[in-house]
């Protein structure tokens, strides 16, 4: 069973610029959650506050509570022991160019300490099956880079890398949107199976994906959440006119 995340009044700031106010908002376990909204609406700045990715930014601050699970992702938790329980997938694909694709996933375990082969060997094998891309690279995870793989496979093997740790939790800060349509095909069909083991929130501008992929959607509005709902009723029936403008296409 995946781990929820509850979000109570959240507000970030960099430097003295406020990027999120008062955020509230529950994400149900094992779902995809999609986010949308227009460039600088505090998007980014939200999952990145889900697992301190922020706090590497000078000048960071955040007040308010994030609870993943049973842990207080600010009190009594390390950044370190967080970033382990809760992945990141980046917009553009970032694998270490100089190791093989098997450091590449490996590269997280190693980090921790482990350095027993065969449970290497069957990490390495079990996450790049689950990111779908094993049967295209298993005769070459020691030979290839991971910087020699295609943008799509690039991507995959970063959820690889990012699966290898065992997290609950997927954070995606738009996958798909470095990728050619047939990539974000794959992308957006692991997506489905992922979320069977984990809990899912992603980040996007295709308003299409997030109706695909998620079954629940917030719209982010000048750093602030608009709505929340189940996807269907904010692409279909959403309570806020501010929403039904920017997914009808009157900005954005």
């Amino acid at each position: 069973m995946g781990v929820g995340i509850q979000v109570e009044n959240l507000n970030a700031w960099y430097g003295k610029t406020q990027a999120l106010h008062e955020i509230n908002l529950n994400v149900q376990a094992n779902h995809a959650t999609a986010l949308i909204g227009p460039s600088g609406c505090g998007k980014s700045t939200f999952i990145r506050c889900l697992n301190r990715m922020h706090e590497t930014s000078p000048e960071a601050r955040v007040e308010g509570k994030v609870r993943i699970g049973e842990y207080d992702a600010y009190e009594g938790t390390s950044a370190t022991r967080l970033r382990r329980r809760i992945g990141m997938v980046f917009q553009k694909p970032n694998p270490f160019p100089t190791m093989s694709i098997y450091e590449n996933v490996a590269a997280g375990l190693k980090l921790n300490g482990y350095r027993d082969r065969k449970h290497l060997d069957d990490v390495v094998e079990k996450s790049l099956i689950s990111s779908a891309l094993w049967e295209e690279v298993k005769d070459s995870i020691h030979k290839k880079s991971g910087a020699s793989l295609s943008g799509g496979q690039q991507q995959r093997l970063c959820i690889a890398r990012a699966l290898a740790v065992e997290p609950e939790v997927l954070l995606m800060d738009e996958p798909c949107s470095a990728l050619d349509p047939i990539s974000t095909g794959k992308i957006e069909e692991l997506i489905f199976e992922l979320k069977a083991q984990y809990t899912i929130v992603i980040v996007t501008h295709n308003m299409q994906q997030a109706a695909r992929v998620a079954e629940f959607t917030g719209f982010f509005l000048l750093g602030r959440l608009i709505e929340f709902d189940k996807t269907e009723k904010i692409f279909t029936n959403p309570s806020d006119k501010r929403t039904e403008d920017y997914i009808t296409g009157r900005f954005g």
